[in-house]
């Protein structure tokens, strides 16, 4: 049905700040933390991202409304929702520095895993935010994007993501694009290496076709790490030196947790090639997509995540969902843990994946040597 664009409101504008909930968590923990003296208060932000959320996405359900293409330009427009994510980098930042002082403050070892999986989280999801900032042609919100990923010093996402996964996304030659029965511990090397590697060549490439050395100011991937060296730097002169180790580990967390995102959004799904022996275009039916509202919140809809690929200048708040993405049977938060289980991953994903291609696993992107279940097998 048709809705008439002078009428129709966002629903959901009141839930968008939702999203500043997660770098509020380890400022939330370390009140908890402060009035009862336990290490246990920094497992808040773990609990409630991995526990609470999945819990919610259940009983709130699915949101598959769409806007009216007619009242996009305005929404797309509003500045409110571009100052969301702008809102949410000094959130990130202010995290990562109570996380680091506390640290630095012998937590033990209950507090100290925590942290990291607090400090880790926090800046994982901000990769997310980065993704946001990093599509859009505002120059400000693209060095804002690099900003957000320099916690995780996982700067060559910027490049890596925009030039080479929106290309070679669902095919076998794209990093980022999980095969049918690879599990994730299988995909986190060889996407973490070969994002590395697509990214730098991607970048040089660039610039040695404009007559340069890539080793300048202007290489992308060089002036975002750069960023991460500072604000390293900057914390270790603040807290000392054993923030060091506090650093390394909830960067390998917060990039460890957009692999995992990464590694469920396209599982098994390929791309076929045409009659002229090229890939066809990428439509809705090569990204999992999930409806759940309360995950699409504070994810900036992610998980819309076909309309995405087919317009990657589109704001979060315009992503529509449609009927023929294949569906994730629960939101990311919940299948981010279920991808950590190899045989409940496969036990719950490999019968959707065959089932979208009919049965035929030759249609899929398939890891080498696997030899599925029939799809009708649960």
């Amino acid at each position: 049905m048709d809705v008439d664009a002078t009428l129709w409101r966002d629903t959901k504008r009141p839930l968008w700040p939702l999203a500043l909930v997660v770098p509020a968590l380890p400022f939330t923990a370390l009140l908890i933390g402060t009035a009862t003296g336990s290490a246990w208060a920094w497992w808040l932000t773990p609990v409630v991202i991995l526990g609470l959320i999945p819990v919610i996405d259940l009983l709130v359900g699915d949101d598959r409304a769409n806007p009216p293409e007619e009242a996009v330009p305005a929404l797309q427009a509003s500045p409110y929702y571009r100052w969301i994510t702008y809102l949410f980098l000094p959130a990130q930042y202010g995290a990562l520095a109570v996380t680091c002082a506390a640290w630095t403050r012998d937590p033990g070892v209950v507090g100290a895993a925590g942290l990291v999986l607090t400090a880790g989280l926090v800046n994982g999801i901000a990769i997310n935010t980065a993704h946001e900032l990093g599509h859009k042609r505002e120059t400000v919100e693209r060095w804002l994007s690099k900003i957000a990923l320099a916690p995780t010093g996982y700067g060559h996402f910027f490049v890596e993501h925009n030039r080479g996964h929106h290309v070679r996304v669902a095919t076998p030659e794209d990093p980022a694009s999980s095969r049918l029965g690879e599990s994730y511990w299988r995909f986190w090397p060889r996407t973490v290496a070969g994002s590395l590697r697509s990214a730098w060549r991607l970048e040089t490439s660039r610039h040695r076709l404009r007559g340069r050395s890539p080793w300048r100011p202007g290489n992308d991937i060089l002036n975002a790490w750069a960023m991460t060296v500072v604000l390293f730097a900057a914390l270790t002169w603040a807290f000392g030196l054993g923030v060091v180790p506090f650093l390394i580990l909830q960067a390998v967390v917060g990039f460890s947790v957009l692999e995992a995102v990464n590694y469920l959004e396209h599982y098994g799904l390929l791309r076929q090639r045409n009659a002229a022996g090229r890939y066809e275009k990428v439509d809705p039916r090569h990204s999992w997509n999930s409806d759940r509202l309360t995950t699409n919140v504070f994810l900036f809809q992610l998980q819309r995540h076909s309309d995405h690929h087919a317009n990657p200048l589109r704001r979060y708040q315009a992503l529509r969902s449609f009927d023929v993405s294949p569906q994730l049977p629960a939101g990311y938060a919940t299948m981010l843990l279920t991808a950590l289980i190899p045989p409940l991953w496969r036990r719950v994903m490999d019968p959707r994946v065959l089932a979208h291609y009919g049965g035929d696993a030759g249609l899929a992107n398939t890891a080498a040597g696997y030899r599925p279940a029939r799809a009708g097998r649960s």
